[in-house]
């Protein structure tokens, strides 16, 4: 994988406040809220974090994770909150939303942060590159959880038949573990256009996307089993650690098939 030439640009931090205290002032004003106020804040902290250590490249990432899946969120708005399955508060994010998306490709963008300024030191021409495994891992992160969040709300949106993916047995829509054609479908087509964001933009490779889809579809499906076995038994697993798990896990998976690979082909 190929490390960016130009994730540095000059005096990214101070383009990172500028540009996201405009970005906020701007959604605080707007009468469609995407998140709450407190959301706000963390989403506006989590903004300079990345432009910070990641560039432009890194915050389209985040931005196309964000504004794709808030809009996917309010996909059949109405007849999910009739169900009572629709997330709560409209869709508009907290903190708590902004950080099991973003927990961890926000500790990938910090570790390539750190290996820039030589906080951790990293031996000459280690292969694979660290900072290349750790930008696939931000970006596995975003199409783990773009990738969680398409399956969920199309499925619960129009999910034909919704079955319980520890033993297929026909649930209701929006049970926990329940998945469906219509939303794996869609799991699959925001994964790889997230990834192919992430191609565009130069933080990975092409063999990249593959590794995030793949990783994606596992961590997706792991994540259902997480909801159909634990998530109802213990009242600490809660969506917004079971999401951290989720891209976490998505992360992990896309770093080790690339390592894998790369140690395959020396």
């Amino acid at each position: 994988m190929q490390m960016l030439s130009s994730i540095n640009p000059l005096n990214p931090w101070f383009v990172g406040v500028a540009l996201n205290t405009s970005l906020l002032l701007v959604a605080w004003i707007a009468p469609k809220k995407l998140l709450t106020p407190a959301g706000l804040f963390h989403a506006w902290l989590l903004g300079v974090l990345i432009w910070g250590t990641l560039g432009w490249q890194g915050y389209v990432v985040v931005m196309f994770y964000f504004l794709v899946g808030s809009f996917v969120t309010r996909v059949g708005m109405a007849q999910k909150e009739a169900e009572g399955i629709a997330e709560k508060r409209s869709g508009a994010r907290g903190p708590e939303n902004v950080w099991g998306s973003a927990l961890t490709g926000a500790l990938c963008a910090l570790g390539v942060g750190m290996i820039d300024l030589g906080v951790i030191p990293i031996p000459q021409s280690p292969v694979p590159n660290p900072q290349s495994l750790l930008l696939l891992g931000y970006v596995a992160s975003f199409s783990t959880k773009l990738s969680d969040t398409c399956a969920s709300e199309v499925g619960k949106a129009y999910g034909k038949r919704t079955f319980l993916i520890t033993n297929l047995q026909p649930v209701p829509r929006g049970t926990e573990g329940a998945v469906s054609l219509e939303g794996t479908l869609a799991g699959v087509i925001g994964s790889v256009a997230i990834a192919f964001v992430g191609w565009a933009v130069g933080l990975i490779e092409i063999l990249g996307v593959l590794w995030c889809v793949l990783a994606a579809f596992i961590a997706t499906n792991l994540e259902s089993v997480i909801g159909a076995t634990l998530q109802s038994k213990y009242a600490w697993l809660t969506n917004e650690l079971v999401n951290i798990l989720n891209t976490l896990i998505g992360a992990i998976v896309a770093i080790f098939f690339a390592w894998l690979w790369v140690i395959a082909i020396i």
